[in-house]
């Protein structure tokens, strides 16, 4: 389904979503700029409030200005929305808003809204909108229930369930955006577990995937369930297990992470710091005095991201699962890809190895342009910060509050392109071509 505008112009899917992103953010930072937005009652530099709003409907987390102290209230309600907007999607705030309103949703709409959820079905898409929505807002207001129980005796009742409900939304979306002020993230909570656990939890129910948590809910027998929701769910489970043992084994004797902690506190803390790149962007331990081999993982972490059709960003657990099941199968000298007694098809298999390509494309572009514009900044601190813009996390080792302009416009560019996929946006803004029904003769080169 496209939509022609004018002459030669036309709006597909993938089109629609990445300008309706854009007009998004772009609404954001005006009112964020705006001097009813910020504490102290001034206006805002708008390359500060562009690049926060990216941040906040790209459910990255990075910022340039410290978040709970910059902004006053209408300006972290104006982060708040626009993170709840960015994790969903806006089709289907424009749904809920037409389903309010009693307005007939039209099929080049639905044809956008499953473009949104990475849905492989139209059949029963508004059904599925209504889900993900009542899903939320569900999960959210329990986080918030949970959270209220720790950050009302702290911040007392009305600043205690605004944190409450702000930090609820802000875990599910997989934003990593926080109000506590000194760009300390959760740091001073890091011996309390029900606010970690809580939060981890948020992160992980988001970095799922709505589809996922459909079957979950609808379950009878494994067997009924899908392979994609076989293969989300053993990826997710492998690599938070891998990552809280190898956290563990890095930082436990690190006397600026883990090592002043009780054993309690380094497994829940550990286990926090292998949750939170999936791709969420909070830290209870300080990432900058992390190890060299802890920051390493964490860079590995933020790449692979969480599940298609979630909150989550990255090159996906599926994509990465479909990369390293083919190259198994290469090894054996098989020429299909199985998994579960299933073959994934061989369309699957060059949409994974393109999007692995493009997105490590984006990163190395990207680190280089900010090699050349950030003069005297470390390799490893630009690569980390690249990395966990593509992949929507937010994690910083302090580098993104001294970028220059060009650097911000970089990472906005980034947080971007991670967002909505690399290649959506290379779909998006190239021209769409008819299938060449051409076949040239095949012939061989040498590789490896």
């Amino acid at each position: 389904m496209q939509i022609r505008i004018a002459k030669n112009v036309k709006l597909i899917p993938v089109r629609i979503l990445a300008i309706g992103f854009a007009i998004v953010i772009f609404i954001g930072a005006i009112l964020l700029s705006l001097p009813i937005s910020s504490a102290d009652g001034k206006g805002t530099a708008f390359i500060d409030s562009l690049f926060t709003s990216t941040s906040a409907v790209c459910v990255t987390g990075l910022v340039t200005l410290d978040t709970g102290t910059h902004w006053n209230y209408f300006g972290k309600t104006v982060i708040l929305l626009l993170i709840e907007i960015g994790g969903l999607g806006f089709m289907s705030f424009a749904a809920l808003i037409a389903l309010v309103l009693g307005r007939k949703i039209t099929l080049s709409e639905r044809l956008v809204m499953q473009e949104a959820i990475n849905s492989s079905n139209l059949q029963g898409i508004v059904k599925m909108i209504k889900y993900i929505l009542g899903f939320t807002f569900s999960v959210q207001f329990m986080g918030a229930l949970l959270l209220s129980t720790q950050f009302i005796h702290i911040y007392g009742l009305g600043k205690g369930i605004y944190y409450s409900i702000f930090h609820s939304v802000s875990a599910f979306c997989n934003a990593g955006f926080d109000l506590m002020g000194g760009f300390t993230s959760l740091t001073s909570f890091s011996e309390n577990s029900v606010v970690i656990l809580t939060i981890a939890v948020l992160i992980i129910v988001g970095g799922l995937g709505f589809s996922v948590w459909t079957e979950i809910y609808n379950y009878k027998d494994i067997n009924k369930l899908s392979l994609h929701t076989k293969i989300v769910l053993v990826t997710t489970t492998a690599l938070l297990s891998a990552g809280w043992i190898l956290m563990m084994l890095f930082e436990f004797s690190n006397p600026d992470t883990l090592g002043a902690m009780s054993l309690k506190g380094k497994l829940v803390n550990s286990l926090f710091a292998s949750v939170t790149p999936r791709t969420a962007g909070f830290n209870s331990i300080s990432t900058s005095d992390m190890t060299m081999p802890g920051r390493f993982l964490t860079t590995i972490l933020m790449f692979i991201g969480g599940s298609s059709g979630s909150t989550a960003g990255g090159i996906k657990t599926t994509t990465f699962s479909i990369i390293v099941l083919t190259a198994i199968a290469a090894i054996k000298g098989k020429d299909d890809t199985e998994v579960f007694e299933k073959r994934i098809s061989g369309d699957l298999v060059r949409k994974s190895f393109v999007i692995t390509v493009l997105a490590s494309s984006l990163v190395i572009v990207v680190t280089m342009l900010l090699s050349i514009s950030e003069i005297g900044q470390s390799f490893e601190y630009i690569f980390y910060e690249v990395t966990s813009a593509f992949g929507t996390v937010g994690l910083s080792l302090g580098l993104t509050t001294k970028l220059s302009s060009i650097g911000k416009l970089i990472l906005i560019f980034t947080m971007y392109s991670g967002r909505l996929g690399p290649l959506t946006v290379a779909l998006a803004f190239t021209k769409v071509k008819r299938n060449n029904q051409i076949r040239y003769p095949e012939d061989k080169i040498l590789v490896g």
